[in-house]
């Protein structure tokens, strides 16, 4: 998944998950007696399409019981209560997702996790494409700290009822001849604003400039915030003022409908049919499918992503050295992220897998998704995920993303004009990354 990078669901299930992260005991799995089951839990955000994965792992494995936690809470949530537990070396699960944005920052701690190299892992290595291996390794090497789930090739998932209501093409491939380039994008949604169809053309500016920006970092610098010495290049790097301008002519043009995203009225606006496309890593399926419901089964479809591919999202199943079950908890990380594990997961909700072996088999490169009218996810996410270029995320990345997102949000509600946003998003993520 990952997410997912910050893969949320309704305000209903983030106020339940949210509760139930915050109440749960000392983690690390029941400290059972006797011979009943060892109980290991799992920490999740978002959706890792992990349900039917378990159920085949404890059929296997009857001395097995597994138990998630945080199915649909937003990365916000999920990385503060992790951190605290970590620090206070209790509370969290016997394996715990990391989205890779934070990496960099749990792998400046490694004493906090189990070191998978020194339990087989290094047998493992061909089964991940070689950079998100290297993703989970510190900087010297010699630690694993996780194991790779997801990595999220991007597409815009578009809804053809609102397209075909605007007067324009339906059909994917025509779709996606519509914007080979971002300002082609823009002038699509030009033209369906001018339809009046009562939709907006797009959910969000935060998630059409965090598109932007890794893809034109993958293809460019190869950072965004960050530059891979560890310096803080958001007002310097020249990827994150090309997604900020663009964004900006996205947000003047009219073509977003302001919906927070990861909100409650985001959600309400998936069922309601408020908005006609959206910026959509592999992850982004399950998400929408479970926002917008049965009802708009075949009505989405997926097209190319305007400029030259991208990734966005992807993370890594980790083990706690507060686990009071490392030797299950291992053993469950490497099943739920081997090459099946992976597929099964793109199954269930749609996170593309980071395995070669898990791209090349047939369920991943014939793979079709009924939801979004038969399209061929294998083909338009699996094509060229081999050859992905990935992004350093750099120490303080989340706080440094989300400042910077605040400051395209406060320019999409009309709260600053671009260049008022823009120096609010450059002053606040210095704060960020200095705290």
């Amino acid at each position: 998944m990952a997410v997912f990078p910050r893969r949320r669901l309704a305000a209903v299930a983030l106020a339940a998950t949210t509760a139930l992260l915050v109440t749960a005991g000392c983690g690390g799995g029941d400290e059972e007696g006797g011979d009943g089951p060892v109980t290991l839990t799992v920490d999740v955000f978002g959706q890792f399409g992990y349900e039917q994965l378990y159920k085949d792992y404890m059929a296997a494995n009857p001395d097995v019981k597994i138990v998630e936690r945080g199915t649909g809470t937003n990365l916000d949530e999920y990385s503060p209560k992790l951190t605290q537990w970590l620090a206070a070396g209790r509370g969290a699960g016997d394996i715990v997702a990391i989205e890779e944005g934070l990496m960099v920052e749990y792998k400046a701690n490694p004493g906090n996790f189990v070191n998978l190299l020194d339990h087989g892992a290094a047998d493992l290595k061909g089964n991940f494409l070689e950079w998100k291996w290297n993703a989970g390794l510190t900087a010297d090497g010699k630690q694993l700290i996780g194991l790779g789930t997801d990595v999220g090739g991007i597409a815009i998932c578009y809804r053809k009822d609102l397209f075909e209501k605007a007067g324009l093409p339906t059909e994917r491939d025509a779709v996606s001849q519509l914007w080979p380039t971002w300002q082609d994008y823009i002038a699509t949604g030009e033209k369906f604003v001018a339809a009046k169809t009562g939709a907006s053309f797009l959910d969000a500016a935060t998630n059409t400039f965090n598109t932007i920006l890794l893809q034109t970092a993958g293809n460019t610098t190869g950072y965004s915030y960050y530059d891979t010495s560890g310096n803080l290049v958001v007002d310097s790097n020249p990827a994150v003022r090309q997604a900020w301008d663009t964004t900006m002519d996205i947000v003047d043009s009219g073509l977003s409908g302001k919906y927070g995203s990861w909100s409650e009225e985001w959600v309400s606006a998936f069922k309601q049919s408020k908005f006609a496309t959206i910026a959509c890593p592999a992850w982004m399926t399950g998400v929408i499918e479970g926002n917008a419901g049965p009802a708009a089964q075949g009505k989405w479809d997926i097209a190319r992503v305007p400029g030259n591919g991208g990734n966005w999202g992807g993370s890594h199943l980790a083990v706690p050295k507060q686990s009071k079950h490392q030797a299950e908890a291992i053993e469950l990380a490497k099943f739920l992220t081997s090459a099946k594990g992976q597929i099964g997961a793109f199954k269930e909700k749609g996170p593309l897998p980071s395995s070669p072996q898990a791209l090349d088999d047939p369920a991943i490169a014939g793979a079709t998704n009924a939801y979004f009218s038969g399209a061929p996810v294998g083909t338009i996410f699996g094509t060229g995920a081999k050859s992905l270029r990935p992004v350093y995320m750099g120490p303080k990345n989340q706080a440094v993303r989300t400042e910077v997102e605040n400051a395209v949000r406060t320019v999409e509600l009309g709260q600053r004009n671009p260049g008022q946003g823009w120096t609010d998003a450059v002053t606040n993520a210095k704060k960020a990354a200095a705290k």
